[in-house]
């Protein structure tokens, strides 16, 4: 399997194993297929009788045949030992939950796959793998669980200070050993900038073997394919499922649009976010304009400049029309997102975290100005407990599953650093050289 980066689409290609390594392309573009491998004849077919680990296997196997099936089996069995169950909310709308894992959040799918990916391929290496990650909430927790422990990787952490939730902080911080935590004085934004600009540094190219866990890295994307055909599995429908995903980086709905490519039938997505609405606005008028982001409720989709956009223009092309044919978007506010929760534990008494309620909202819209025969499923991305200011102002009790409650009263290990590259690269080169 050879990969192309987005910004040199025609220059040169990269085995996807040095691809995954790498992270980021030396352009600073983003890794891509050439090619996007398609299903086995008749595959689909036996889909009912697979298990997530199966399917797993049998598409992963079409990206990374370099590594022995053997090998490759064991690490899905062993990523994916949770489940992905798609719980019916009403005739039209089901809601694909993808918070069973150890995190409580989407993320643990790749993070986990990533992680044991890049711990073989770099077992015979002499010298660690520096893994870089900037975070607007569950991506940190995941990734750092994920690595933790991990002979010959050191994992450093970026996230927003303050703008991001007390328990997915704690998640990212109390770990210590080879995760290492840094509360950067900006947004998102800022911390991905500061990823991206050392993943290409030379002075920190020529000093660390360098590669990063946000989804700019396809062995975090290529995963997150996997639970669409598992959402797939287990439809009663015949007509093929609209998806409507809430969407921050835009690597969740990327890895959709790579199963559709594959074969899966899919009919629609829906792209659900919160007023960081860089994506609908563009998908409205064919402009697409990064903004700063902005605070909400919902923060793991608070980017004002998706980076996996490029990825979903090379897959569709510059054309605005081809994106719009497969793609609808929509926006939504706190105050609407807040309803929308209190109503939906109501009427059904299905607790949605303020992600998941963001594209319910979007569903809903979505089947009134389409009227659409196709069943739609929501992703709920995270566990509600990892919110839990979202929902002080409800009449609301949300369960705090234990493995997310001990984390509370651990002790941060984090750092702060200023919003400034020469100062992160600095506390870099101190933490790994003393």
């Amino acid at each position: 399997m050879l990969c192309y980066s987005t910004n040199a689409i025609h220059g040169k290609t990269y085995p996807i194993l040095e691809a995954i390594q790498l992270g980021l392309a030396p352009d600073g573009g983003l890794f891509m297929p050439v090619q996007i491998p398609s299903l086995k004849p008749g595959w689909l077919a036996g889909l009912g009788q697979r298990e997530l680990p199966e399917i797993a296997f049998d598409i992963s196997s079409l990206y990374f045949p370099e590594l022995p099936s053997a090998t490759l089996a064991a690490i899905c069995v062993d990523a994916f030992n949770f489940p992905a169950p798609v719980v019916s909310l009403n005739d039209s709308i089901s809601i694909l939950e993808l918070f069973h894992g150890p995190t409580l959040a989407f993320k643990d799918f790749g993070a986990r796959f990533m992680a044991r990916i890049l711990g073989q391929i770099n077992a015979n290496q002499n010298r660690p793998l520096h893994i870089l990650v900037a975070t607007s909430g569950d991506t940190g927790g995941a990734v750092a669980d994920g690595f933790f422990r991990v002979p010959g990787i050191e994992v450093t952490v970026l996230f927003p200070k303050g703008k991001i939730s007390p328990l997915q902080q704690k998640q990212i911080t109390t770990l210590g050993e080879n995760i290492h935590a840094v509360a950067i004085e900006g947004t998102f934004d800022d911390c991905q900038a500061i990823v991206k600009k050392a993943l290409v540094d030379p002075e920190m190219v020529k000093s660390y073997r360098m590669s990063s866990a946000n989804s700019i890295n396809l062995s975090r994307l290529i995963p997150q394919s996997f639970y669409y055909f598992e959402a797939y599995r287990q439809l009663e429908s015949a007509e093929p499922p609209v998806f409507v995903v809430p969407s921050g980086n835009f690597g969740n709905l990327v890895a959709g649009v790579l199963a559709h490519r594959m074969g899966l039938p899919i009919a629609h997505f829906v792209a659900a976010t919160n007023l960081n609405d860089i994506v609908p606005n563009y998908l409205r008028d064919g402009i697409f304009v990064p903004k700063p982001s902005v605070e909400t409720l919902s923060n793991a989709m608070d980017v004002g400049n998706p980076s996996n956009f490029r990825r979903l223009e090379s897959l569709f092309g510059s054309t605005w029309n081809n994106v719009r044919q497969m793609i609808s978007g929509y926006a939504f506010t706190d105050p609407q997102t807040i309803e929308a929760i209190q109503r939906i534990y109501n009427q059904y008494q299905y607790l949605l975290d303020p992600h998941g309620a963001v594209g319910l909202l979007a569903a809903e819209s979505y089947l009134e100005e389409n009227h659409p025969i196709n069943p739609l499923i929501v992703l709920e991305t995270a566990h509600p407990s990892k919110f839990l200011s979202a929902y002080e102002a409800l009449d609301i009790q949300v369960h705090i599953p234990e493995r997310l409650a001990i984390k509370a009263h651990a002790k941060d290990l984090s750092v702060n650093l200023p919003n400034d590259y020469s100062q992160f690269i600095n506390w870099f080169f101190d933490a790994h050289n003393s």
